[in-house]
């Protein structure tokens, strides 16, 4: 009989799963508990909280703090920081929209 696949381990190539501990993401980022706090208060990012309260951030979180920090490091003020990079990605689903419609129109599919 197989083994059954344990859960925990099929999700830690899950770029959204929750797996670092805000100390731990800090450590990765190079920043502070109160940056990835701040990053939180801003809307950035909302990290799932364990069964405990304690704030769990996903790889994908830990990549769009990585970019605020960078635009701190480089002097913005964190709110506006936050801000660019709702912007950005935006500003890349809309891209991805007109791409995708622009090839439905190449193709000749009056669905769009």
């Amino acid at each position: 009989m197989p083994a059954e696949k344990d859960p925990v381990v099929g999700n830690l190539d899950d770029d959204d799963y929750p797996v670092y501990t805000m100390g731990r993401a800090a450590d990765v980022l190079g920043t502070t508990p109160a940056f990835l706090r701040a990053v939180g208060e801003a809307g950035l990012i909302t990290p799932l909280r364990s069964e405990g309260g304690h704030r769990r951030y996903s790889r994908r979180q830990l990549l769009v703090a990585a970019r605020a920090r960078e635009l701190v490091g480089q002097g913005t003020p964190i709110e506006a920081a936050c801000r660019i990079i709702s912007l950005e990605d935006q500003l890349d689903d809309a891209l991805r929209l007109n791409r995708e419609i622009r090839r439905k129109l190449d193709e000749g599919d009056g669905n769009i």
